[in-house]
């Protein structure tokens, strides 16, 4: 069976970027993106996935959303391919000439649907906060026009699911996205907790800098990558510049460093707002590693509160820092319940799931 899979942009590797590219490489599929870091694909280990260009565009939002849309409603490789996987949100214009095809949902458009009032007030400056609301409503329009030429949804979590049912009105199933277990490997827990994420204001690390100003004697490394959009920048300089003495940030590693940091830290915390799943937190629990986040979103989900770490009041810094104190006496005392936890989360049952899906043919 001949599938082809879609993805927004990959210039800027991430948890969706992964699905996609674990997507293409257990279905022996084509990958079709725009602006491709084919070295950053390579380091995070994908090196024999075959990954197309459609062609390049801009960094900069909303230009970069907008021609990522033109692009894939221009393709048309129906006569190539059995079967098309949409991984990408602003890739879903693709489904108008490419079927049969299930959109894989990570979430519906967060500046423009869940996350659109913090958006606003967050991210985009006063002055052009109208211009924000008409592409806004422009491209809830074109949501909707398009969606209507999917034939099949799976999506990440049942948090999911909800926002595709109250936004998009439609039905999903839900198959939780794929973590190789088998990768990842538990070498003690260090002197260091974790942070893997984007440097997005959504994602909340500025909490992570207020909790470790006040905790002098612990250690925090973010992970943090962020794509090259103004906007994406100007939150990542505010995080560097409100870092304290205590906390490093490294702007990206490749997998097998990814897979170091896990192995050694003391445990991992996340701050993200009402997060779509959370491939991270499922990757440090299959490194034996305990697990701070907010109670809310797909955390919900992936976690067991006070068995594979703490689920805490997401808006509050002190309950953070209780919260590293407490998991911080003893994290190794979480080490089995973890692996186990992220165990059902292996890449093996994600194909499986994606396989009866798409109804797949040796």
């Amino acid at each position: 069976m001949k599938v082809a899979v879609f993805h927004n942009f990959m210039d800027n590797i991430g948890g969706a970027e992964m699905v996609g590219l674990t997507l293409a490489n257990e279905l022996k599929a084509d990958f079709y993106s725009t602006n491709i870091d084919e070295e950053k694909i390579r380091k995070m280990g994908f090196k024999d996935t075959k990954v197309i260009s459609i062609g390049k565009i801009p960094v900069n939002a909303p230009f970069r959303q907008q021609a990522a849309l033109m692009r894939f409603r221009a393709l048309d490789l129906r006569n190539k391919y059995d079967f098309f996987i949409i991984g990408g949100d602003w890739a879903i214009s693709g489904a108008i000439h490419n079927k049969p095809n299930l959109w894989y949902v990570h979430s519906p458009i967060r500046e423009i649907w869940d996350l659109y009032q913090y958006t606003r007030q967050n991210t985009v400056p006063w002055y052009l906060r109208w211009g924000f609301d008409g592409w806004v409503g422009c491209n809830r329009y074109f949501n909707r026009k398009y969606i209507q030429h999917v034939d099949k949804l799976a999506c990440n979590s049942l948090n999911t699911r909800n926002r595709i049912k109250k936004y998009l009105g439609r039905e999903a199933a839900v198959i939780h996205p794929p973590i190789k277990t088998t990768q990842f490997f538990y070498r003690g827990n260090g002197d260091y907790w974790l942070s893997v994420n984007r440097l997005i204001t959504h994602k909340r690390v500025d909490m992570q800098m207020e909790a470790f100003s006040r905790l002098p004697d612990e250690r925090l490394i973010v992970i943090g990558s962020h794509e090259q959009s103004g906007h994406f920048q100007r939150y990542a300089d505010h995080i560097r510049k409100k870092k304290p003495k205590n906390v490093e940030i490294i702007s990206w590693v490749d997998r097998k460093q990814l897979l170091e940091f896990y192995a050694d830290c003391k445990g991992f915390i996340s701050t993200s707002l009402d997060e779509d799943f959370g491939m991270a937190v499922v990757e440090a629990m299959a490194s034996g590693k305990p697990v701070i986040a907010p109670n809310e979103g797909g955390y919900k989900e992936t976690m067991v509160d006070g068995v594979t770490g703490k689920l805490t009041n997401g808006t509050t810094i002190d309950e953070l820092i209780a919260a590293i104190r407490e998991v911080g006496k003893n994290p190794q005392k979480y080490q089995d319940a973890c692996l186990a936890q992220a165990r059902q989360f292996d890449t093996a049952v994600f194909i499986h799931r994606i396989k009866e899906q798409i109804g797949w043919r040796e």
